[in-house]
């Protein structure tokens, strides 16, 4: 008998009328070549089943030696009467003989059956436990992996007397407002010794007590007396924190404004490197910091946040600035300080606010702030202050208000991340182009998801031709003249120029937007071009990408990482399609350095100002980064909307890269793309820790270096 492989990966009953339809997903496959055919019996007889085949780009990484053209995927549908205790079985034919390639499919074998639903049942239960034991497991690895981090990249004490020492040409008194409520006297103890341990001398900590009683008094006042830096207001009436914050602030007679809470704790660093940031550049009118969390008991630090740089759209989707924030006082006084419509996400709306206007916001890539976690905080249990969740939906509802631009903002699955979705009262043209060589089949699933459940209907597809053979690919070309959207036009240069079939094409269109689209790809979500075209109309966005994934449902792109990998990797790749990602990075809408132009939607104008994409230096390869990468130096911002989703048949059409055919090619085309990129490879990805790793795979995870 040949050796099989196969994995039946999913079994769906939906009950209707009396009658049970079954569906079943997974693949087989037998000495690296395709099976000769499927069969579903019931109680022995063959009943009547559609089965659909498909490519399995996720099966062929894992077994190389299998055929590009081997369809091992399959989908079988059937539905049944109810009521029959007769299993249902599946078999697979075998192939054609191996050795001579003729004769009929020598047998079958049994794939499945209905009888073994409750073990699988089991068995499944069984891996999902060991699956939540590794990844308790692993939790626990990369937290003693951050505190080795820690301990090797801390500040020594020498470092903290350099700066004691260091005299800045701008050296601002800095006001850290704190508002208090009752706050446990221990950690009201922590948090100030925390500011009064700044190796920055200049600073003033305000203390705004609403707590009705001496509980903070009697600890504040004391400190206050040995220190006159530290200042207590007593409030005669809780009106909220963020009133009892603007109370603070009108005490405070700093020129930088900092906001702390009141059972948190600042690095001796902290307000250093804030002042060194305001130095670096004069046009800084507010700043953050990276953060991690610290237990109650104030000896464990974890669950590092090492943020990306200033990204608006990724604010509008999370807090992510949140802690330590230190902004100009005449900013924050022009702005009117913090608005209580908006308690429980206050700094929230301010932050929104505060960003609007100023002319830089500094990102500080250290961990300056001690999130402090305890059972009633959100950070440990985000449905204790649902309300706080509800007014950062309503800030950033306000934002759009205050800035004109229509949409809406809702809740996503994961409380206190949002989904922002852009309002598209006029659908301007877009030129959807996708190159094509032969496989009839891909380009037919491509373009029929592509019309059946595209909602948006403003839009032309343009094919275009790159010398296919197979007379299938031009009798599809035939059919397709019946619709009017779809125009089939002729390249006629050589070989394969990803670069240059794209600009012929869009040569030809006239879309104000130019949609660059695999024909390897499938549609999923119905709203994906308007989400792409609303998102893209948005002052300063010129290109917008999409959430892709491979057929088996894993993550083949959420955004592209500038430097991983050497040059460009797309980030959480093969992890499972609701994989939320560090802090939520797979899950929102964020400003990116570049996206994939497997689907990628880009401003017309921004198109042909930057000369499209580079086919004379990267046909294949890179090409989308290198377009990309010219689009943020030209000032212009680059958006990944996970919302918007498509299935990835990757590189159906044009081979491996490091096939030694194409291994010259691509060597040229990284060569080029080193020289060129030099300096934003050795910067970094802005929208990516320098403290994370580069290594393929390995995104989001420490370094060591």
């Amino acid at each position: 008998m040949k050796k099989i492989k196969y994995n039946i990966e999913r079994i769906e009953k939906t009950r209707q009328s009396g009658a049970m339809t079954w569906d079943i997903t997974g693949w087989c496959f037998f000495d690296l070549r395709a099976p000769g055919g499927l069969v579903l019996r019931r109680g022995g007889q063959e009943i009547e089943a559609q089965i659909k085949w498909r490519e399995r780009g996720d099966v062929r990484l894992a077994y190389e030696d299998l055929p590009e053209h081997e369809r091992v995927g399959f989908t079988v549908t059937a539905s049944v009467p109810a009521g029959s205790d007769a299993p249902l079985e599946l078999f697979v034919k075998e192939p054609l003989s191996l050795a001579t390639g003729e004769g009929d499919a020598s047998g079958e074998v049994r794939l499945w059956t209905s009888k073994e639903n409750r073990a699988a049942k089991r068995i499944e239960e069984e891996l999902r436990r060991l699956y939540h034991k590794l990844k308790n497991l692993r939790a626990r690895a990369v937290q003693r992996d951050y505190h080795t981090w820690q301990r090797r990249f801390a500040l020594s004490s020498d470092d903290l007397e350099k700066q004691q020492t260091t005299v800045f040409a701008y050296a601002p008194k800095v006001s850290i407002l704190v508002p208090t409520y009752r706050t446990p006297e221990e950690f009201l103890r922590e948090m100030i010794a925390s500011v009064q341990a700044q190796s920055y001398r200049n600073w003033e900590l305000i203390l705004a007590d609403a707590s009705g009683d001496d509980s903070v008094a009697k600890v504040a006042l004391h400190v206050a007396e040995a220190d006159e830096r530290v200042r207590y207001v007593r409030l005669e009436n809780n009106a909220g924190i963020a009133e009892n914050t603007n109370e603070a602030l009108r005490a405070a007679t700093g020129e930088l404004i900092g906001l702390l809470d009141h059972d948190d704790l600042l690095t001796p660093d902290a307000v250093y490197e804030m002042v060194r940031a305001f130095n670096e550049d004069s046009e800084t009118d507010a700043a953050y910091s990276d953060e991690d969390k610290v237990r109650m008991d104030g000896k464990e630090f974890f669950e590092p946040h090492f943020k990306p740089d200033f990204s608006p759209v990724m604010l509008r989707s999370d807090n992510y600035i949140c802690h330590f924030f230190v902004v100009r006082r005449e900013l924050i006084d022009a702005l009117g300080g913090e608005r209580g419509e908006f308690n429980g996400s206050q700094d929230y709306d301010l932050i929104l606010r505060v960003t609007e206007k100023a002319r830089r916001v500094a990102h500080i890539h250290r961990v300056l702030y001690h999130w402090r976690m305890h059972k009633d905080s959100t950070a440990a249990n985000p449905e204790s202050k649902m309300y706080a969740f509800d007014a950062g939906k309503r800030a950033i509802q306000a934002q759009l208000d205050r800035l004109g631009v229509k949409g809406t903002v809702e809740h996503t699955e994961h409380l206190g991340f949002y989904r922002v979705d852009y309002a598209v009262e006029t659908e301007p043209k877009v030129s959807i182009l996708i190159p094509n060589k032969d496989q009839a089949g891909v380009l037919r699933r491509c373009l029929e998801s592509l019309r059946s459940i595209t909602a948006y209907q403003n839009y032309e597809i343009l094919v275009i031709e790159n010398n296919s053979t197979e007379p299938e690919t031009f009798a599809y070309y035939e059919m397709l003249k019946a619709d009017p959207k779809v125009r089939v036009v002729t390249w006629t240069g050589k070989g394969f120029n990803y670069s240059s079939l794209n600009n012929f094409g869009a040569a030809q269109t006239d879309g104000e937007y130019i949609l660059l689209l695999n024909n390897d790809t499938e549609i999923i979500t119905p709203d994906w071009l308007t989400r792409m075209v609303g998102s893209c109309m948005q002052p300063g966005t010129a290109a917008v990408g999409a959430k892709l994934f491979y057929p088996n449902d894993t993550n083949q792109h959420a955004g592209v990482i500038i430097g991983l990998g050497g040059i460009a990797g797309h980030m959480c790749v093969k992890q499972p399609r609701n994989f939320v990602g560090y802090f939520a990075r797979a899950k929102v809408m964020q400003d990116l350095s570049a996206v994939t132009a497997a689907c990628m939607l880009v401003r017309r104008s921004v198109f042909e100002e930057l000369g499209g994409l580079n086919e004379k230096n990267l046909a294949v390869a890179f090409n989308d980064v290198d377009l990309c990468l010219r689009i943020r130096k030209a000032g212009w911002r680059i958006v990944m909307d996970p919302n918007v989703q498509l299935y990835h048949h990757e590189s159906i059409s044009r081979g491996d890269d490091l096939a030694p055919a194409q291994r010259e090619r691509f060597e040229r085309e990284c060569d080029y793309m080193y020289r060129t990129w030099k300096k934003e490879l050795a910067d970094g990805d802005p929208f990516y820790s320098p403290y994370f790793s580069l290594v393929a795979g390995q995104d989001f995870q420490l370094k060591w270096g």
